[in-house]
């Protein structure tokens, strides 16, 4: 049946349907329903998006605050969305200074913990996974991680494990949470598609309650509704077009006692093309958030060391070789790419109405790199974005710097004190900070 709930997501629908349970987007006519909207009804989100080697240093700029912000080239994507960011200059962890580049320089990013060489990895728990064990409880899944990469094996020339390059979210201190790659296995796991739920449409497992749902709201909602499941059915679409070449890449591997997702593109069964691929996970990012699938989710495009080509941008070496003339044209070029994903995530959140706002004003999405600029492998001031404004607390349309503010100012890890505070995880220490990162 169709259930309006009178608390959280009480001006929501929340489609059941066989081995599933969907909220639906904001509708006034469920919200009539409902007692009058209290600003705790909106769920808080957070994500985080990163892209590995840095930036091109040249073209990475935010001068001025509002409609008066200025955005470098690279960020220019960000442009129709400005006065919902924050651009953030100057942060660092010094943990990862000095110790060597690249798995040093990535392994404890989230967490500002002392990471460790050797067989044996240790890290700290992650900002995202901390947020997710405070409120992943109240959705099917408390966080999803993604990649659109294989993680790496084996170890750096440093002695430095490359777990630390390959992953961003730890459950614990010395365990990474395992990352999909894979759009077809996230969606099901969203959406526990299983056995025969597999070949079922999700919208046809919900069809009656959405029927009978559509014949009590008004016109404008059922455009609404219309709407949204279109959405859902294109992304399944494509999805199910994902999954075949799944299907197809593990028979093939199969016959040669090979592991299809260790294999190169398009003998993997992952997306040929990197813009579908990556377009397709921030998709489904967008609609966990939306459906209220899980509220905390994290994307590495590229991870750090990564092989990934970009012939659609006409660069010739892969992302790690060109990180290495990173104040190139070629090099601007991926990373500007990089940046329009989660601009196109972020605008996505934008376009979902939650009462007079949006489910990006009620989200934190983060954007962020583990190095400034890649040929001098220099880590001392981090790339960072974020978008949306948590409900209503944290001020937007800002370009922030820290560059002359002492190091225990310019932490990375007291932004993160300052974020966490906003979902109710309260830390007097976390990483190397023990103060909040002032202005945030």
């Amino acid at each position: 049946m169709t259930d309006f709930r009178s608390r959280a997501f009480s001006r929501r629908a929340l489609l059941r349907g066989t081995g599933c349970a969907m909220a639906l987007p904001w509708l006034e006519s469920v919200s009539a329903l409902a007692d009058e909207a209290k600003p705790g009804d909106f769920p808080k989100r957070f994500g985080v998006v990163f892209l590995g080697c840095g930036v091109n240093e040249d073209h990475w700029s935010a001068t001025g605050n509002g409609a008066d912000m200025k955005l470098g080239k690279t960020l220019s994507s960000l442009e129709p969305i400005k006065q919902k960011i924050n651009v953030i200059d100057g942060l660092q962890v010094k943990s990862l200074m000095g110790q060597g580049i690249h798995p040093a320089q990535t392994g404890s990013l989230l967490s500002g913990e002392k990471i460790t060489k050797g067989a044996l990895i240790h890290s700290g728990v992650s900002v995202d996974q901390m947020i997710a064990a405070q409120i992943g409880q109240e959705t099917p899944q408390s966080s999803i991680v993604l990649s659109c990469e294989q993680p790496l094996t084996g170890y750096h020339e440093t002695n430095f494990s490359l777990a630390y390059s390959s992953y961003l979210s730890w459950q614990t201190p010395d365990s990474p949470v395992p990352v999909e790659i894979y759009p077809s296995l996230a969606w099901d796991s969203l959406f526990d598609n299983r056995g025969a739920a597999l070949n079922v449409s999700i919208l046809d497992r919900v069809n009656d309650r959405a029927k009978d749902l559509s014949s009590k709201i008004s016109a404008t909602d059922r455009g609404k509704l219309d709407e949204f499941m279109t959405s859902v059915r294109e992304i399944e679409r494509r999805v199910e077009v994902a999954r075949k070449s799944k299907d197809n890449a593990e028979d093939g591997a199969k016959g040669r006692n090979m592991v299809a997702a260790k294999m190169d593109r398009p003998a993997s069964g992952l997306p040929q093309d990197l813009r579908e691929h990556s377009r397709l996970m921030c998709d489904i990012i967008a609609i966990a958030f939306q459906t209220n699938k899980t509220k905390v989710a994290s994307l590495m495009i590229s991870h750090d060391l990564s092989a990934m080509y970009y012939p659609f941008l006409n660069v010739k070496d892969g992302h790690h070789s060109a990180s290495h003339n990173n104040n190139s044209d070629d090099y601007e070029r991926i990373a500007n790419f990089h940046v329009s994903q989660y601009a196109y995530l972020a605008q996505k959140l934008d376009g979902m109405k939650e009462g007079n706002g949006t489910v990006l004003d009620n989200s934190c999405l983060m954007f962020m790199s583990n190095m400034w600029i890649g040929r001098k492998h220099d880590n001392s001031r981090l790339p960072v974005v974020l978008a949306g404004g948590l409900g209503g607390t944290l001020q937007t349309g800002r370009s922030l710097s820290y560059l002359d503010q002492p190091d225990e100012k310019r932490r990375i890890c007291g932004l993160y004190l300052s974020l966490m505070d906003r979902y109710g995880v309260k830390q007097d220490k976390f990483g190397d900070a023990t103060a909040r990162l002032e202005r945030i």
